[in-house]
């Protein structure tokens, strides 16, 4: 047996020196490779759990009990896991797009997008199950092995944040976490969660039934090209009717039936539902701004504000339009407004920064860029800390910030480049 799996090995020792042997999958118990230990494998979760959070809207403070729902949930599930004894945390994020994800070591995340879906805890069960099985079963970490087999000697690069102009590019532990979080899983990492999921399910006391429920909500919405689906869950953990298949075989063979918790989860998510009018009116005032119609969406987000006035997201938004407008002071006045209601959020601190150095109040720019880059690095913030240090003529920090900038990719690191080269001629 040894032999055989040093011979499963051998090719891929022979190009990365990295390779610490072959391991077993504490889930399936096959062999597969194993570049990254269970200790790296904590440690890259626990590093980058809170940084993609924030990348992907942060936490849904606004209703601290449906965390709290969503997390005793989770651990009903982990309990009965092949890997009970990770350090699992569920967190409910911020996020009207329909999605899931688990980082390395069990730390997974649950957008209020996918919330709104779901008819009872079974389905929720389904969704948290799933995502145990990628953490339990080394999923995350063999993307992230194979995006190290793919861009061996390519590090530090920024990752781009399609969706935030603002964001510019994430450096560091971020930009990992997210393509991690956001990277698509192969139908065979999907089957074998939906697999496991299901039996983590009835081994709970869910009806597991709900995973095939799930499946086919998916499917159909795939099939008609639903846009909030297709960026979000079915983009990342792709449907299949094989999956509906699959699980429906499994279902059938186990035996259906069991909790389904359709009076307690409308309960625990009768505040997230009492308020999506105001992340309705948000997310069409987003759609609204992105499409040039600034009038429009400053009174759709004016209505958000009305419905939901402890939104932080909202005055964010409406102090990018206000900018867009040319009204730089009404716009500090909002972002100061979004990083007193979450002070923790990167981008309300880096549109605060950004905001401030263009009304040339230098220090509290730097402040908050500075902080804005305690939680989350990037490089445009990097970029204008450098703007910052030529304009205060320390020429020293100036070229660190700049060469930082540099590291990533696209106009961003070309300016800093050019910056740079002038600075050290």
């Amino acid at each position: 047996m040894k032999n055989a799996i040093l011979q499963r090995c051998a090719p891929i020792m022979a190009l990365m020196l990295l390779l610490t042997g072959c391991s077993v999958n504490p889930v399936t118990g096959e062999n597969q490779l194993s570049l990254i230990g269970e200790s790296q494998e904590l440690a890259m979760g626990a590093e980058q759990y809170t940084p993609t959070q924030q990348t992907q809207g942060g936490q849904f403070y606004i209703d601290p009990e449906l965390t709290l729902y969503v997390r005793e949930v989770g651990n009903k599930l982990a309990k009965v896991s092949d890997r009970p004894d990770l350090p699992y945390e569920f967190v409910v994020l911020n996020n009207s797009v329909p999605n899931a994800w688990a980082l390395p070591g069990g730390k997974i995340a649950v957008n209020r997008g996918l919330l709104t879906e779901l008819e009872d805890e079974a389905q929720l069960a389904s969704v948290l199950g799933h995502e145990i099985v990628h953490a339990a079963a080394r999923h995350s970490v063999q993307r992230v092995q194979q995006g190290m087999l793919i861009n061996l000697g390519v590090a530090g690069l920024g990752f781009a944040l399609t969706d935030n102009q603002w964001a510019g590019l994430l450096m560091g532990g971020a930009a990992a976490g997210a393509q991690v979080a956001l990277a698509q899983y192969g139908q065979g990492d999907e089957l074998e969660s939906d697999h496991y999921g299901i039996l983590y399910m009835k081994e709970a006391g869910y009806d597991p039934q709900a995973a095939v429920e799930l499946q086919e909500i998916f499917l159909a919405l795939s099939d008609g090209q639903q846009p909030g689906f297709l960026d979000g869950l079915l983009a990342t953990h792709p449907p299949s009717a094989e999956r509906v298949r699959e699980n429906t075989k499994l279902v059938n063979k186990i035996g259906g039936g069991g909790y389904r918790g359709a009076d307690v989860y409308k309960k625990k998510t009768a505040t997230l539902r009492k308020v999506q009018p105001a992340y309705d009116a948000h997310d069409e005032a987003m759609k609204l701004a992105a499409n040039g119609d600034m009038n429009t969406a400053l009174k759709k987000v004016n209505k958000a504000i009305e419905l939901l006035p402890r939104e932080a997201m909202f005055y964010s938004l409406r102090g990018q339009i206000y900018q867009a407008q040319k009204n730089d002071k009404k716009a500090a006045a909002d972002f100061d407004k979004a990083v007193s209601l979450y002070p923790e959020m990167f981008t309300y601190r880096l549109h605060n920064g950004l905001n401030a150095l263009k009304l040339n109040h230098l220090s509290e720019a730097k402040q908050s860029l500075i902080r804005a880059n305690e939680s989350v690095p990037t490089s445009i913030a990097f970029l204008r800390l450098g703007d910052i240090a030529v304009k205060n003529n320390n020429r020293d920090d100036a070229i660190a910030y700049y060469s930082t900038a540099a590291e990533s990719s696209g106009d961003i690191a070309e300016e800093a480049r050019r910056k740079l080269a002038a600075l050290t001629q």
